[in-house]
């Protein structure tokens, strides 16, 4: 199985790494992977595989049969070949910053309110979340959206580690998505951000809270009976 380097330190941007199969030309399999594969709500990485002067640009990278899969531009790579994978880390970085505010604006909310996350979409460009929330007040949202910029401002801790499936669901509100249940493993991937929040989640983030920066709002709307969506993007540095 694929070594998810990303899960280890989401800060590489390039590694080493051996074809360990590939499957009609362009499907390529490692034995280790920067290149986080597209689901929960995260996009998936693109980047670069380098065979000495030869680059192979990664266009998708997803889930097939268990496997963290790497789509390229072109055939060419051969099971055995050692490469460097290089991250398109412009591009992870902003999610990166947009999946840890978006932590933080569904711990906020579900604190003060009880919503949970209902839908969620991570984007280059900004961040959908669908909450079940009783009543539709666009005031309310901008209220929690102000909160989290008042705590990207400040020094705050992110942690990833493991916890014992038994153990991690005796946290509360580990689960933040309403009628769901986190992956049937026996470990699950814990994300801490001090003080405020912890989650099971698989996907990247940033180390601190200061790293963010500043969101801006979108916009607002409402989806219908109990059900509420917000959009709000990074503000450009």
């Amino acid at each position: 199985m694929t070594k998810a380097l990303f899960l280890e330190d989401s800060y590489l941007r390039e590694a080493p790494s051996k074809v360990v199969a590939v499957k009609d030309g362009k499907y390529v399999t490692l034995d280790q992977t920067i290149f986080y594969p597209k689901g929960g709500g995260q996009p998936h990485d693109t980047g670069k595989i380098l065979k000495g002067s030869e680059v192979y640009q990664v266009v998708y990278v997803g889930k097939l049969s268990g496997e963290i899969s790497h789509e390229v531009d072109r055939p060419g790579l051969q099971q055995g070949d050692t490469v460097r994978c290089v991250l398109d880390w412009d591009r992870r970085y902003k999610l990166m910053r947009s999946h840890t505010a978006a932590h933080v604006l569904a711990a906020l909310l579900n604190k003060g309110t009880g919503a949970l996350i209902t839908g969620n979409q991570l984007e280059e460009d900004h961040v959908r979340f669908d909450y079940n929330l009783e009543r539709f007040e666009k005031s309310l949202l901008e209220m929690y959206l102000s909160k989290a910029n008042e705590l990207f401002g400040k020094d705050i801790p992110v942690k990833g580690y493991e916890l014992p499936r038994e153990e991690a669901l005796k946290i509360p509100g580990v689960v933040k998505m309403a009628e769901a249940f986190p992956p049937d493993l026996p470990v699950l991937r814990i994300v801490e951000i001090v003080g405020l929040d912890r989650q099971a989640d698989g996907g990247t983030h940033v180390k601190n809270l200061e790293e963010i920066g500043k969101v801006d709002l979108v916009k607002t709307e409402n989806k219908g009976k109990n059900s509420r969506r917000i959009y709000f993007k990074l503000v450009e540095r």
